[in-house]
């Protein structure tokens, strides 16, 4: 199945461990040599309406990824993750 970084956008991605959505994904990590994906590139939800705050990007491994479904994508999120380079295994959806 074909997927589209756009599919991704459009999704919440949620916190399994506690259930707090995370933020919206804005961009992919890819490994250029293989093609696979390494990481998720997210921003954080904004508290208020400032418009001078810079948007906080968190960076989920995609080995951390449970489920993707139609209108979310489940993940399992430590607050001080490291990429692991060698987990970037194929997520079927």
């Amino acid at each position: 199945m074909m997927a589209r970084i756009s599919d991704f956008q459009v999704k919440d991605v949620v916190n399994v461990a506690d259930g707090k959505k995370l933020g919206n994904i804005i961009d992919l990590e890819i490994d250029q040599t293989n093609g696979n994906i390494i990481s998720v590139i997210l921003t954080k939800p904004t508290k208020g309406l400032n418009f001078f705050s810079k948007e906080e990007e968190v960076s989920i491994p995609w080995s951390e990824i449970v489920k993707i479904g139609e209108d979310v994508i489940l993940v399992r999120y430590k607050m001080n993750a490291e990429i692991d380079e060698k987990s970037t295994t194929s997520l079927k959806f």
